[in-house]
């Protein structure tokens, strides 16, 4: 067994880091090393940054973002067509669409994908409200921006079923080549959804 090296704050401090997404034991005690060499310039102010994440961030009761305020920065922003809904799973997704700046419309979060084997239904997401802001904000569109998964296709045939006899128009995010991509490196559910949602050139 090995021998602990740093005390036990030091020890807490890398079993976190560990816990985040693509950092390891080994890579989680890089990132400690890191921050103590640093922590005049980086320890302390992100321990500040996260102290005040903590206390300050919340969900946005009305699309469920994630931000400071309640209703959040993108529910209050005017520019948005107020009449166009795009439903994703997690705020890093609104967060992606966000990034790329292709559309300008309003969100709803449902927090996961139905998913059976792991035992999360439609109670366990933020389904039960979407027909209402659908009815009540007047809602022409609902852009499902859902991942080509099985757990994700799942949630958005739910999600059409939910919606079917609303009158709003259900798209969906298409699927195919990336741009960039070449055949050849692409695998063959990919070449197949891009056939069929070939259009005109």
């Amino acid at each position: 067994m090995a021998e602990r090296v740093a005390g036990p704050e030091i020890e807490r401090l890398i079993q976190l880091l560990a816990r985040l997404p693509g950092l390891g034991p080994r890579s989680a005690r890089r990132a400690a090393l890191h921050l103590i060499r640093r922590r005049e310039e980086l320890l302390g102010p992100l321990a500040d940054a996260m102290a005040t994440a903590h206390a300050s961030i919340v969900t946005c009761g009305h699309c469920g973002n994630v931000d400071t305020l309640d209703p959040c920065t993108v529910c209050r922003d005017p520019r948005r067509d107020p009449h166009t809904l795009v439903v994703v799973e997690t705020v890093a997704d609104l967060w992606a669409l966000e990034r790329a700046a292709a559309v300008r419309a309003r969100y709803h979060v449902l927090g996961g994908t139905l998913s059976p084997l792991d035992g999360i239904g439609a109670d366990d997401l933020n389904l039960a409200t979407l027909p209402d802001r659908v009815r009540e904000d007047q809602i022409t569109e609902v852009i499902l921006a859902v991942n080509a998964t099985v757990d994700g296709q799942t949630t958005a045939h739910y999600v059409t079923d939910l919606l079917r006899g609303s009158g709003v128009k259900t798209t969906r995010l298409a699927h195919g080549v990336p741009v960039g991509g070449e055949l050849d490196y692409l695998d063959e559910g990919t070449l197949a959804a891009a056939l069929r949602s070939r259009t005109d050139f």
